[in-house]
């Protein structure tokens, strides 16, 4: 136990120095300094200011008896080695504990990057598990309305078909009983009648009688009345392609809904600047001269004007690598990935350049296994890229080792 008188000054923990063999407290214009008569374990030694002095409880390393606080018989030149190498020891010792807090922010940070990720496939998983279980219901739903329209129209056809059975033997039974009173009951007498003179003049009653009765009834009159599809273009539906036409109209309808969102932001700005196409020009400039933080803005101010545009996704992606904003990077070459459907020929250097920066951003994360699936990605559309290819055989050996390491 040591106790230091302070004298009216103030002391700090900044002021006091401990190494396992050297004991300084600097309060200028005052200074102690000794160097003990042997090791001490610095870690659980303990200093407390108070009442005017400071405190110490020092543990020795070895359970011995010191025949003084300090070495008293080395020379100057030893005590300057001792003070030195106490120093020495101190900064090495501080630079440990820097590096091994550095690794465990790493540790933590990817621990909570990893648990992130898990938590959101599991939300994901369990909304496809929602979606799914509502196709199933409304297919059944919609298997038992079409079962139940079968049914009606089959009793509908058997009920009408049942009337129009009736109908016709109702018109035959009063067709027989037509044919019944227009007979005469003497047969002779009739046979007599009925049998037609030659020559212009013949003409028989009963016969043009019988005639009359099986004409038709006349049609009854009625109005059809006859409505017209109203229709935007003036081309008539036969000659019209109503998908394309939809497709213009939406997507007119679309452009005006972009251009009057946020109209108080954009309304002082001039009319190429409301272009998207020409703000990702100007972003493309700011990339190239190095203002990555302007580029971020043009792109910003593009997407908000048009939604659709995958480039303007992917050269965000680049400005945020650039920029160190790994998450951002990674969410807007996904969105990229995600516009540049369906996967076509034109659109196959875009998709390359979508999944070699994800696969940069979950790297340079530490996320090795998912970067490298993004590279394979790429690698699969364009085989013959020896960048992508050797880019690709880094990160394998960096997993492996990061396998044997584990």
């Amino acid at each position: 136990y040591l106790s230091l008188p302070l004298r009216g000054v103030r002391v700090t923990p900044a002021n006091i120095f401990c190494a396992d063999q050297y004991l300084k407290v600097s309060i200028p214009p005052f200074l102690f300094e000794a160097i003990l008569y042997a090791p001490i374990d610095d870690t659980n030694s303990t200093a407390k200011i108070g009442n005017g002095i400071i405190f110490f409880t020092l543990y020795k390393k070895e359970v011995a008896m010191w025949d003084s606080l300090t070495l008293a018989t080395a020379n100057k030149e030893k005590l300057q080695y001792l003070r030195e190498n106490a120093v020495l020891k101190a900064h090495e010792k501080a630079k440990e504990e820097t590096k091994a807090k550095k690794v465990t922010k790493q540790e933590h940070k990817k621990y909570a990057l990893e648990a992130t990720m898990k938590l959101e496939e599991a939300e994901r998983k369990r909304i496809e598990d929602l979606k799914e279980k509502e196709r199933q219901k409304v297919t059944k739903e919609l298997a038992l309305w079409k079962k139940q329209q079968k049914d009606a129209e089959k009793q509908k056809r058997v009920q009408k078909e049942g009337e129009l059975h009736q109908e016709v033997e109702q018109l035959k039974e009063e067709k027989k009983e037509k044919m019944n009173k227009t007979r005469i009951p003497n047969e002779g007498t009739s046979k007599t009648r009925l049998k037609p003179t030659k020559g212009h003049g013949s003409y028989s009653m009963f016969s043009e009688n019988l005639k009359e009765e099986q004409l038709p009834a006349p049609r009854s009159a009625a109005t059809i009345k006859i409505n017209f599809t109203s229709r935007v273009f003036p081309t008539a539906l036969r000659e019209s392609r109503i998908a394309e036409e939809e497709e213009w109209l939406r997507k007119q309808a679309e452009a005006r809904r972009t251009v009057s969102a946020d109209l108080s932001e954009v309304e002082d700005l001039k009319e190429e600047e409301k272009n998207p196409d020409w703000l990702k020009d100007k972003g493309n400039k700011m990339f190239a001269t190095g203002n990555y933080l302007a580029a971020v803005n043009a792109y910003n101010l593009a997407v908000r004007l048009n939604n659709k545009l995958p480039l303007l996704y992917l050269n965000r992606a680049a400005c945020h690598l650039k920029l160190r904003n790994l998450h951002k990077a990674i969410e807007d070459s996904s969105k990229a990935l995600e516009l540049l459907t369906p996967p076509v020929p034109h659109n196959e250097h875009a998709r390359v350049k979508a999944y070699v920066r994800r696969g940069t951003a979950f790297c340079q994360l530490e996320l090795y296994t998912e970067g490298l699936q993004d590279y394979e990605a790429a690698l699969k559309i364009d085989p013959k890229n020896k960048t992508i290819e050797n880019d690709a055989e880094k990160i394998r050996h960096l997993i492996q080792g990061t396998m044997q390491d584990s």
